[in-house]
């Protein structure tokens, strides 16, 4: 779980990184989903950039992590992770 916790973390921060760096929410997601690799499929990531120089732009990634799957099933946690940065421009 811990290390999911950081995958998802880091991915909001790859998410981020290029939401304050670029206008297009779609490049956003797009970095976010690929720094998960192959778990980024199914990630929810949503942005929020605001057009302002110097605002925060807000990436939020969430996963489905399934913990033990034994006789019941197993235990599904959602893990989200969420990072900021300012706008550049």
């Amino acid at each position: 779980v811990a290390r999911t916790q950081l995958e998802v973390v880091n991915a909001a921060r790859e998410g981020a990184r290029e939401a304050a760096a670029t206008p297009d929410p779609a490049r956003a997601v797009k970095a976010a989903r690929a720094s998960l690799g192959a778990a980024g499929a199914s990630a929810r990531v949503s942005v929020r950039r605001p057009h302002v120089v110097g605002q925060l732009a807000e990436v939020r990634v969430s996963v489905l992590h399934r913990v033990g799957a034994g006789f019941l099933g197993g235990l599904s946690l959602d893990i989200t992770g969420r990072a900021s940065m300012r706008v550049e421009r």
